[in-house]
């Protein structure tokens, strides 16, 4: 996931300017951390699972939406470009499936 994010927002930086890059890695940032997010909850229906709230997760998660938000506005950073970071995660996901497809040793 960092890979894909770093080769992205450089990409971008080079060809559509610095700040579509910043806007895509912020994008990215978020991704992640929403990926975390669903890595604890996964977690927490494992067979030793952790008592945690399900309030704590809702409310990171619509603190980092909104703080992503306030960061793009304020910096005047491309809404697109944001909303394709947020992607990173489930492209991530994508390439480890057909790496372990492919490289699967049974």
């Amino acid at each position: 996931m960092l890979a894909l994010a770093l080769l992205g927002a450089s990409i971008l930086a080079v060809i559509k300017g610095v700040r579509i890059g910043l806007a895509f890695l912020i994008g990215c940032a978020v991704s992640y951390l929403s990926f975390w997010g669903w890595q604890q909850v996964a977690a927490a229906l494992g067979p030793t699972p952790k008592k945690r709230s399900s309030w704590g997760f809702t409310i990171r998660v619509i603190v980092l939406g909104a703080l992503a938000c306030v960061i793009i506005k304020f910096l005047g950073l491309d809404v697109a470009a944001a909303v394709t970071g947020l992607l990173v995660s489930a492209a991530a996901v994508i390439l480890e499936l057909i790496y372990e497809l492919i490289y699967a040793r049974t």
